[in-house]
């Protein structure tokens, strides 16, 4: 059965569309419905919106190609969104056609109840299928873990970590869960803290408010830019060491925001770029990590039922102690972050 990719933002019930319901034309049709705040909009901005695993330009193609409809009719790319029109997407025999399919990939499982679970991610695994990683994803362990993901938007997913960042994340296990969950994260009413290894010093805590756009040369890159989404990050050292590239500086790192590469853009934009970074690293130095060392080692928010304040932590990973101790720093500094309380102005 096939993850349905409603939208992510915050989720409103809508009617069905006034039309009967049109059957689906099997297991490589998506479903979803248009959410009252997107009535009017282009189809193809809408449906960019409701299914971020393909491409704006994408899909205006296959909306071209008669691959979507909205209610009874065919969508056009410049159609108007109806709210509550229920639209269908037939997906042509394309990688991203497989891509919501369950896989045994193991888990790390803090967490679970009928409403959410709480993943400790590992490094090198990815959170959602993408070009060039159409599989082996945390989303198709999701489908094999949870087999009741499949009728989530994105399995439940409802924020990410880069594929070379470890620690915690949760997932929903119902719609109305996740639905909580965007708007908790919307609210920035979630507390997510991290650890990392940066280059330089930081003498005093430091909340960076800087927009993040895509950089504009390198489409690869995000950066600090004009015109960027609000990004806001607080850095807090947590100690030093000196290697023979100079000082290395763990950091508690607290997100009011989560934008991609946010901490990885805002430490590099004061100086502190974290080690093992292929993106946003400091060239030349010395450091034997073989991806940026960044961790989640705690995450706060209220469960989605209950209202019940949750919070969860996670030891900083292997890999990262091991290239501190390599440094020189004490390894007791870091085994001990996930425990300490979040720093002033933290996000509760």
């Amino acid at each position: 059965m096939r993850a349905s990719p409603f939208p992510a933002a915050p989720i409103d019930d809508a009617d069905a569309d006034d039309a009967a319901e049109p059957q689906l034309a099997g297991p490589q049709t998506l479903q979803a419905v248009v959410p009252p705040e997107f009535a009017g909009e282009r189809l193809d901005k809408v449906l960019a919106q409701l299914f971020v695993q393909f491409s704006r330009a994408r899909l205006r193609a296959w909306c071209e190609a008669g691959l979507v409809r909205m209610g009874e009719a065919v969508g056009q790319p410049r159609s108007k969104a109806r709210a509550g029109a229920r639209l269908l997407l037939e997906l042509p025999e394309e990688p991203e056609a497989a891509s919501f399919a369950p896989e045994p990939i193991e888990l790390n499982v803090l967490w679970s109840d009928a409403d959410l679970a709480v993943i400790d991610k590992p490094a090198g695994l990815v959170v959602h299928p993408a070009a060039g990683h159409w599989s082996g994803t945390l989303l198709n362990g999701l489908l094999a873990r949870f087999p009741e993901s499949a009728a989530l938007p994105r399995a439940g997913i409802v924020h990410r970590l880069d594929k070379d960042t470890s620690g915690l994340m949760v997932v929903a296990r119902s719609l109305a869960a996740q639905t909580d969950l965007v708007r908790q994260l919307q609210a920035r009413s979630v507390s997510r803290q991290y650890l990392a290894l940066a280059w330089g010093e930081l003498p005093a805590p430091v909340w960076v408010d800087a927009p993040i756009g895509r950089h504009p040369r390198d489409r690869l890159r995000m950066a600090v830019v004009a015109g960027g989404k609000p990004a806001r990050t607080q850095f807090r050292a947590l100690g030093s060491c000196q290697s023979r590239s100079g000082p290395v500086t763990a950091l508690r790192c607290v997100l009011e925001t989560g934008r991609t590469h946010q901490i990885r853009v805002h430490a590099q934009h004061i100086g502190l770029p974290l080690l093992g970074d292929p993106l946003y690293g400091r060239r030349g130095a010395h450091c034997t990590l073989r991806r940026q060392a960044l961790h989640a080692v705690l995450l706060r928010l209220r469960h989605p039922r209950s209202g019940e304040a949750m919070q969860w932590r996670s030891p900083v990973a292997a890999d990262i102690l091991a290239q501190w101790s390599e440094l020189g720093g004490d390894t007791a500094l870091l085994d001990g972050a996930h425990r300490d309380e979040p720093s002033d102005g933290a996000a509760a």
